[in-house]
């Protein structure tokens, strides 16, 4: 059985399916994060959504590219869940299947090319009062 963070699903609400790939990135006793400032101000673990077609690997490296401006290598899941969310970015209500996966963070190639995102080092003790999503939080928790 899958663990389900976050409010149960409407009864009455249709929602799309949202698999997704984040990533746990330690280096030097902190971790690499990214800080989201809209539409709601948010510490997040690097990763998004998979697109169609893409492997969740394959999306997890593009993912924190984007929001962090850093490669990682050697990705490992440690773990998945779902939640059931309204998105406002995508104007839907979706079921999110989160795969979390831990990483290394390698090297910053640029700054964050999505916009309202900003890359964030945290001790892990800090970041896990800190994040957003209750799913994230628990599966770094499980971690610590």
């Amino acid at each position: 059985m899958m663990r389900r963070y976050g409010k149960p699903p409407l009864s009455d609400t249709q929602y799309t399916l949202r698999p997704g790939a984040y990533a746990i990135l330690p280096r030097d006793g902190k971790l690499l994060l990214t800080y989201q400032a809209e539409p709601e101000a948010e510490v997040q673990l690097p990763g998004g959504g998979i697109d169609p077609g893409e492997s969740p690997v394959r999306a997890l490296h593009r993912e924190v590219w984007e929001e962090t401006g850093w490669t990682i290598a050697a990705p490992r899941r440690v773990g998945v869940y779902r939640r059931f969310v309204w998105m406002p970015d995508y104007d839907m209500y979706a079921e999110k299947l989160c795969h979390i996966y831990m990483a290394r963070p390698i090297m910053a190639r640029s700054e964050p090319i999505e916009p309202h995102h900003t890359a964030l080092w945290m001790a892990p003790e800090i970041a896990v009062d800190l994040l957003g999503s209750e799913g994230d939080a628990g599966i770094l928790r499980q971690l610590l």
